[in-house]
């Protein structure tokens, strides 16, 4: 009860301040249309990368091979359609955080986002910030943040985009969107719908993926109104639902299955005057399981968790130059589930952020949080970022944060096993950025080190025989990245496009003086996409090396796709694509877990109709 007093007493006396401030009658719909606003004003010294719908369209069927084929993030897939976990910059899937909309959607039960629960085909775009973000969005932002956007186009507009796909193993994919605005309303509405049998050979043997089948629903409803001249009220409802056979793997049968659903909601206010901005964010977010060990029985375990949020955003502007953030956010989670009794967590967090550029070609932010927790105690932690342009072309970028992980209520209160005794993860890292831009050429390389100490971890118990969670001694990982994007337009007509991504990751478990599980040592792609008039091409290569696993180490691998589309009828008001594309066009045999083959070639044909 103390954290909800004290949450609305700073939440009245920014009111007070804010009713005070003087107010010019201006919209400002640049800084409301994107609800994340701490994304794009607070990342200066971070390196950051924003997916645009040329890239979406590409793999829009999930969000794993989105960023599979267009990041850094290595991911641990149980085989295709399974359970998702990325590892960023060599960091677990926890200390991954996944941001919808400026909310934090980590699983309070296990920590982290299945990104095969996630469809990209519903988003305006997605965006990947490397660098720990404890600070702005809170528990598991150490490796890295992926933010999920819905923007709201106020602009006079009606437009419809309907998919359909065909694939093999008998996929079957369906895909609405649909955006308006008329100067006061604005909205988009998006449903996918995916379904596969996926039920592909295993190369090198007589057998296909058996009990892999598959099927997800996604949808999306967003709308905003323009209330006055400085106020904007907004709402964001997403609702995934997922049923999942379990894969068997090359040694052991499966007949298992999964069912889950999330609920995100959120309505937000939006207050904008000469000289400050306000936001007032109510969320519910509600995700619940459903685990049958045999698919043909009736007999299920499962779980849920509900999370109540009140988040308020203050931005004050002293000059172009200077502004000064307030956040405070309060938050009540409850599950209940048969591995665990019904745990209950209270949450208070207060954050200030001060942005400055004390002259043109030097801007920096410091920012510091404090979080109180019903369950146990949080450190205090703090970031920094600047960012210099050293000529035209050349920017330099560097940021250092202390971040941390709070153990999730299966680390907790799972039963048996759970470690009431837990810490939190604390977490420091840091990460030198060069940026060179000319008219066609991007370069990016960025060197980074991060530091965890009492790093969460489930390990046999020889007392209880159970697997339980502890705090091990401390992780490190370092190393670098490199990015190039080549754009080359030849005459109105013709246009190329190359991306390459490179990554070196080193890490260590210093209490084993070992590399961490499931992290490659060397990761690259590559892009090129080719257009001319109505027809376009792209390649895409991913190059994976090995991995160490438990006793052994997984083999490296090299897999391409290649896709051709061809637009009907492009200058008409409603046209037509036609999109073609070969998946593991070299019939590799790969595995990103052990024992978990993935798919063999495969094709997919899809029509996009927009009117």
């Amino acid at each position: 009860m103390r954290y909800s007093c004290l949450f609305f007493l700073l939440l009245l006396f920014s009111n007070v301040i804010v009713a005070q401030s003087s107010m010019d009658s201006i919209q400002r719909l640049d800084e409301i249309v994107l609800s994340d606003i701490k994304l794009k004003h607070y990342a200066n010294g971070y390196k950051l990368k924003v997916l645009n719908d040329s890239i979406l369209k590409k793999n829009n069927v999930s969000l794993t091979d989105v960023l599979r084929f267009n990041t850094n993030i290595y991911f641990k897939e149980n085989g295709y359609g399974m359970v998702s976990s990325p590892s960023f910059r060599g960091t677990n899937a926890s200390q991954t955080a996944v941001i919808w909309n400026g909310i934090n959607i980590n699983s309070q039960l296990n920590g982290q986002v299945d990104f095969n629960t996630v469809s990209s085909s519903n988003y305006s775009n997605i965006a990947i910030r490397s660098g720990g973000g404890s600070v702005q969005y809170g528990s598991g932002a150490i490796g890295g943040t992926v933010h999920l956007s819905n923007q709201l186009d106020f602009s006079e507009h009606f437009e419809n985009k309907v998919q359909l796909g065909l694939g093999s193993f008998n996929t079957k994919n369906v895909t609405y969107n649909s955006t308006f605005g008329n100067g006061s309303w604005s909205g988009n509405f998006g449903i996918a719908f995916l379904d596969s049998d996926n039920d592909y050979k295993f190369l090198g043997t007589d057998r296909r993926n058996e009990n892999g089948a598959f099927n997800n629903l996604d949808v999306n409803l967003n709308l905003g109104y323009i209330v006055s001249d400085r106020d904007v009220l907004k709402l964001y409802h997403q609702n995934f639902r997922s049923n999942r056979e379990f894969s068997s793997t090359l040694l052991a049968p499966s007949n298992s299955k999964y069912e889950s659903e999330d609920y995100r909601s959120m309505l937000e206010w939006t207050r904008i005057g000469s000289n400050f901005t306000s936001s007032l964010k109510a969320v519910h977010l509600l995700e619940q399981f459903k685990f049958f060990e045999n698919k043909d029985l009736d007999n299920f375990s499962k779980g849920k968790a509900n999370t109540w949020l009140i988040k308020y955003h203050y931005k004050h502007h002293f000059s172009n130059n200077l502004i000064l953030s307030a956040i405070s956010d309060y938050s009540y989670i409850t599950s209940v589930g048969n591995s665990f009794s019904n745990p209950r967590r209270n949450a208070f967090s207060a954050t200030v952020i001060l942005d400055h550029r004390p002259f043109e070609k030097l801007q920096y932010t410091l920012s510091l949080r404090k979080d109180i927790i019903s369950d146990f105690e949080s450190p205090i932690v703090f970031s920094g970022d600047l960012s210099y342009n050293v000529s035209k072309s050349y920017t330099l970028k560097f940021n250092a944060s202390k971040n941390f992980r709070v153990p999730t209520f299966n680390d907790l209160y799972w039963t048996p096993g759970g470690n009431l005794e837990l810490e939190p993860e604390d977490s420091f890292q840091f990460d030198l950025g060069h940026e060179l831009k000319f008219k066609t050429v991007a370069f990016r390389l960025n060197t980074f080190y991060i530091e965890t100490s009492d790093l969460i971890q489930w390990r046999p118990n020889n007392n209880t025989g159970y697997w339980s969670p502890v705090n091990i001694a401390n992780a490190k990982h370092y190393g670098l990245e490199f990015e190039l994007d080549v754009t080359k337009k030849i005459n109105e007509d013709h246009s190329l496009f190359l991306s390459t991504l490179y990554s070196y990751t080193e890490t260590e478990d210093v209490e084993k003086q070992q590399r961490l599980f499931y992290v490659p040592l060397h990761k690259a792609n590559m892009s090129l996409s080719y257009s001319y008039k109505v027809f376009s091409a792209f390649y895409q290569h991913l190059y994976n090396g090995e991995v160490d696993i438990i006793g052994n180490t997984l083999k490296g691998f090299d897999i391409g796709n290649l896709g051709v589309s061809y637009k009907l009828n492009s200058n008409a008001k409603t046209n037509y694509t036609v999109d073609f594309r070969i998946n593991n066009v070299y019939n590799t045999y790969y595995e990103n877990v052990a024992l978990r083959p993935m798919p063999n070639r495969n094709f997919n044909i899809r029509l996009t109709l927009k009117f």
